[in-house]
């Protein structure tokens, strides 16, 4: 279904139009591909009933069709489609798959001479060494089940053929089959025994639920030689590894952690991201809420090979204003301790100091800084232009979903010229008759760089929950009920000392 960027009825009327003009007279499919690596798949599928039970076969589902999510009707309403019985048959043919409906059975192989022609043997075979698809997903229970299988633990089965009253593990040459049986599929298929009360012929709609289809998001940040205004680009990347082609297929991406029952060992994919694009040019991916999720359409029909990747440009803006943050969180926790009465009277618990400066950029997601569009998780990669006009990568980092009006803080490294120094100056305690601790802290902070930064330090109050700051060299600010913030000021090559005092009671 296409989307158009315009508002008003006229022009959700005829993107209504469009969709079920296609519905009725044409076949491309319409997937809606999800980011947790499944997709909805729909497709017109001809139905030619007589009155009673029918028998019809599709043999155009993917690899990984969820075979209980099929949904056949009548996309008009008009009729009622009843499923009596559904078989789904994912076994295609392949050699392996031949020399198995062969057991038992004795057929003729190719062997290549050594001057390079070729003869015929016979051999009969005794086990193909043939699995299928659903014991290639199990693991075996230890090594005896793999052994009664022939087999090595999480490896396949080895032929067996018999030749001249003797067997040997290999095949003798190039398996030579008759011709393929009634029996025998090229590609998954889903029989149906259809019932209809009188004759019907019209065009079916088919829906079903397939894995090994997901996508992603990544987005490309640039900032100028100098100052903190970032143009973005953001990139969806489609991923088919179902089994299936699909042609000039209307597209849609879903947003959102949409929950979904997940078979155990489902394998992982890994993602390609793209790069930069050149030139502007109006995005090409229009969004809309839809239930408690963000739907983005592609504006026009893709094809989408099995086994591709695809990369489609959906965000680009300018102009976005930002803010780099240095924060210093010097706390490093003293090994896992799960309650306050541990780590109470453990002088040396959370002392271990960090040296190392984070590196933020933040900036809001907004109309008025020129965004203010829903963000689907992704990898966000920044770069800034050099004085000689190229493009260095400065970090990377992901978001989750970010809706709009809502602020991105993104951690992209570790200042090179700015460093802090965490140490303890003081620890009093006393348990009984009504318990306390006092605490003290210095943290050093220099500036090495040539111009001025300003330093967010963050300082756990992790004693325990009743505290209160007795002294302190500058005035903080209560982030939550165990954390605190102070900002310092620094010149170029300055050092600067932050002291404060924690009284804890309990």
């Amino acid at each position: 279904m296409q989307t158009y960027c315009g508002t008003g009825t006229c022009a959700r009327l005829a993107a209504l139009c469009t969709y079920f003009t296609a519905l009725a007279f044409g076949a491309d499919p319409a997937l809606t591909i999800y980011n947790q690596n499944f997709a909805v798949v729909r497709e017109i599928f001809p139905l030619d009933l007589k009155a009673g039970n029918n028998t019809v076969r599709f043999s155009g589902a993917t690899a990984q069709v969820e075979p209980d999510s099929v949904i056949l009707r009548d996309p008009t309403g008009q009729r009622t489609v009843q499923v009596i019985e559904q078989n789904y048959r994912n076994d295609p043919v392949s050699r392996e798959r031949l020399l198995n409906l062969y057991e038992g059975k004795t057929i003729e192989f190719s062997v290549r001479n050594p001057d390079g022609t070729y003869r015929t043997v016979s051999g009969k075979i005794v086990r193909s060494g043939y699995v299928s698809r659903y014991q290639a997903m199990t693991p075996y229970n230890g090594d005896y089940q793999a052994r009664q299988a022939g087999m090595a633990p999480g490896g396949p089965a080895q032929p067996l053929i018999e030749m001249d009253g003797k067997l040997q593990f290999r095949l003798p040459g190039e398996p030579i089959f008759p011709a393929l049986g009634d029996d025998t599929i090229l590609k998954p298929v889903l029989d149906w025994i259809l019932y209809s009360a009188q004759p019907a012929r019209f065009d079916a709609e088919l829906s079903y639920v397939s894995g090994g289809m997901t996508w992603s998001s990544d987005y490309n940040i640039v900032a100028p030689e100098t100052g903190d205004t970032l143009d973005l680009v953001g990139w969806v990347t489609l991923d088919n590894q179902s089994g299936k082609q699909f042609d000039r297929a209307h597209i849609k991406l879903m947003a959102g952690d949409v929950n979904k029952v997940q078979p155990q060992n489902q394998p992982t994919r890994m993602m390609v991201s793209a790069g930069a694009a050149g030139g502007y040019m109006e995005p090409q991916v229009t969004e809309k809420t839809f239930e408690d999720y963000h739907l983005y359409t592609l504006p026009q029909p893709t094809t989408l090979h099995d086994r591709e990747t695809k990369q489609v440009e959906f965000l680009r803006a300018s102009g976005i204003q930002s803010k780099r943050l240095y924060v210093y969180d010097g706390m490093r926790p003293g090994g896992n301790y799960n309650a306050y009465q541990d780590i109470r009277q453990m002088q040396q618990y959370g002392t271990q100091s960090n040296p190392h400066v984070w590196v933020m950029r933040e900036f809001a997601n907004s109309d008025a800084n020129h965004l203010g569009v829903p963000l689907p998780k992704g990898r966000v990669r920044f770069y800034r232009r050099d004085q000689d006009g190229q493009v260095e990568f400065t970090g990377e980092n992901e978001i989750d979903h970010t809706p709009k009006d809502e602020i991105v803080r993104v951690y992209t490294g570790n200042a090179f010229d700015i460093t802090g120094e965490r140490r303890q100056t003081k620890f009093q305690s006393q348990v009984q008759p009504g318990g306390w601790a006092d605490e003290s802290f210095e943290i050093k902070l220099r500036n090495h760089k040539k111009e001025a930064a300003t330093v967010r330090v963050v300082e756990h109050l992790y004693r325990w929950t009743n505290w209160v700051i007795t002294q302190e060299s500058a005035t903080h600010r209560q982030v939550d009920s165990r954390t605190v913030e102070y900002e310092v000021a620094l010149q170029p090559d300055e050092e600067r000392t932050l002291t404060y005092t924690a009284h804890y009671t309990w």
